[in-house]
């Protein structure tokens, strides 16, 4: 997420592009949708029976495949853009946050998970209602969708805007509708019939798609350097002007500020929140967890995929430093490198891994990194339509229709789809409003958007704490603290604060520093409530509490 932040910004002067795509770029187009036509055949022909087939997979879905799912669901087309970036401009230390991960993995694998699978659960926020209510679990379920559609319809909007760029080498508005268009397309097709088995069988092939994409950039990079091993290792390691080492891996530093979001105290803390929020309670990547045959299962899936993160973000930072010896060190490139003349096109800031694609990238890698983009925004689209499916049907729709009518589980598979349905028109509605809010607006929603669900975690995280280890809380101050949570990060934001706070008192906090108020304040406001006996529910899907 945080290579995702800032990526873009408002309407500047016109650049241009020196390629465009051949017919070799055409056909790895081609190769790659042939493909997902056929996987999408096959993985869809049974399509789903009920409802907890068509959202966990009826508890089936092996191990390796799972953690391959949430890898694949965790890491958009913004990071297949970003990631590079991120290498280009800094060093390892992002790699550091896999500390964090690492240790939120097993909480969430010894705290969570075992509970999510004894009371079977299809949502993460069913859990809630044990301890504080139906209505504690509407309201998290609420707060997840108003995120998912802010955040994935962000995400939607980057991924569009690079396809329009690659495809039709402008970001016109119908050519940004179009790449939307096809985007959603696909992933509704691909996703729709099969439900969460279709998502996670797809999310293995998309994941290889762009993984493989990345190292063939890689490979190429490597090969158009006409320096050895060693002589990039010193150049990385000594930038010159004195500059900091771009192979450092830990920081030590007490660097509050945003520049040092990744530092060893901001991992084991902030971070460590951050990872607990999306492994364990949001629905997106939980699910995949859910899907596996037993709490153990499930627990090696999220620990897996934090394996399994390390080396696929490694390669992404490593274009971005190969990228950041081809633009910035002419003295190695032997007069074959290049110099960056702009980030911008067509007004939109690009990242140097988008710049290197619209104008060095030869035929051919042009169009399988343009397939890698799609691939890394088709795998989040989908993850994200059938989460948010799940929490409207299971935690909103579903128990509503119970109170008044008894309906066949084939039913809900059919609401299902339809509400996936729905889901993908909002995202496309949510994308098409940063386009024109970026290009028409100085006012910072793509930010927003971005950051969202970070906003929605703190509310989440006093509210599960609350639940997992302390008897206080109620349905009222369950709801103040979501919004309490939400809001007192949101105002943290530098592009609010020039709003409500003098220039001299305005301040710079890391993300993962601004998560830890956020969940404190959250956890207080919690506890204010006082024990909820009275609405907690003796049992949970036939299992007691």
């Amino acid at each position: 997420m945080a290579t995702e932040i800032n990526q873009l910004a408002p309407r500047a002067s016109r650049g241009t592009m020196t390629s465009t795509f051949t017919a070799l770029d055409w056909l790895m187009f081609v190769m790659y949708f042939v493909l997902l036509a056929l996987t999408g055949w096959w993985i869809n022909s049974s399509g789903a029976k009920n409802s907890q087939e068509y959202f966990i997979g009826s508890n089936s879905m092996p191990t390796w495949l799972a953690a391959i799912s949430v890898l694949a669901t965790a890491q958009s087309a913004a990071t297949f853009l970003g990631g590079p970036d991120s290498g280009y401009r800094s060093n390892l230390t992002y790699l550091a946050s896999n500390i964090g991960a690492l240790m939120a993995a097993f909480f969430v694998g010894y705290f969570l998970i075992p509970r999510f699978y004894r009371y079977k659960v299809s949502t993460v926020y069913e859990l809630l209602e044990l301890r504080f209510g139906s209505r504690a679990k509407k309201q998290a379920g609420l707060m997840y969708l108003f995120g998912r559609i802010f955040a994935n319809g962000a995400r939607l909007y980057m991924a569009a805007i690079a396809v329009s760029m690659i495809l039709f080498t402008d970001i016109a508005l119908h050519h940004v509708i179009w790449s939307i268009a096809l985007l959603c397309l696909v992933s509704l097709l691909y996703s729709i019939f099969g439900g969460i088995k279709s998502v996670i069988y797809g999310d293995a092939f998309q994941c290889f798609v762009y993984v493989g994409a990345a190292v063939l950039v890689l490979l190429y990079l490597w090969s158009s350097i006409p320096a050895d091993f060693s002589t990039l290792w010193q150049a990385l390691e000594n930038p010159p002007h004195n500059a900091a080492s771009k192979l450092t891996l830990i920081d030590t530093s007490w660097d509050f500020s945003s520049a040092n979001a990744f530092t060893l105290y901001s991992s084991v803390t902030g971070l460590f929140l951050l990872y607990i929020a999306s492994f364990g309670l949001d629905q997106d990547l939980t699910q995949r967890a859910l899907t596996c045959r037993n709490a153990r299962q499930g627990s090696l899936a999220i620990i897996w995929s934090v394996v399994l993160v390390i080396p696929v973000t490694l390669v992404f930072m490593l274009i971005g430093f190969l990228l950041y010896i081809f633009y910035q060190r002419p003295d190695l490139m032997s007069g074959s490198g290049a110099v960056m003349q702009s980030s911008q096109f067509s007004g939109e800031n690009i990242t140097v891994f988008m710049y290197y694609v619209l104008h060095e990238m030869p035929a051919g890698l042009r169009g399988l990194v343009t397939v890698g983009v799609i691939a890394a925004a088709v795998s989040t689209l989908t993850s994200g339509l059938n989460s948010m499916a799940s929490v409207i049907i299971q935690d909103l729709y579903k128990p509503w229709q119970q109170q008044r009518h008894t309906k066949s589980e084939q039913y809900y598979v059919r609401a299902a789809r339809v509400s996936m349905l729905f889901c993908a028109l909002a995202l496309a509605l949510m994308a098409m409003l940063c386009f024109y809010w970026q290009q028409s607006s100085d006012m910072p929603l793509l930010p927003f958007a971005l950051g969202v669900m970070v906003f929605s975690y703190s509310g989440l995280l006093g509210v599960y704490a609350s639940a997992l280890f302390s008897q206080r809380g109620s349905p009222a101050s369950v709801l103040a603290a979501l919004i309490g949570g939400f809001v007192i990060t949101l105002l943290m934001q530098p592009y609010l604060q020039r709003y409500y706070l003098p220039t001299n008192w305005q301040f710079d906090l890391a993300f993962s520093w601004q998560l830890c108020i956020g969940f404190a304040c959250s956890f207080v406001i919690c506890q204010l409530g006082k024990n909820s006996d009275a609405v907690a529910q003796k049992e949970l899907n036939g299992v007691p509490a």
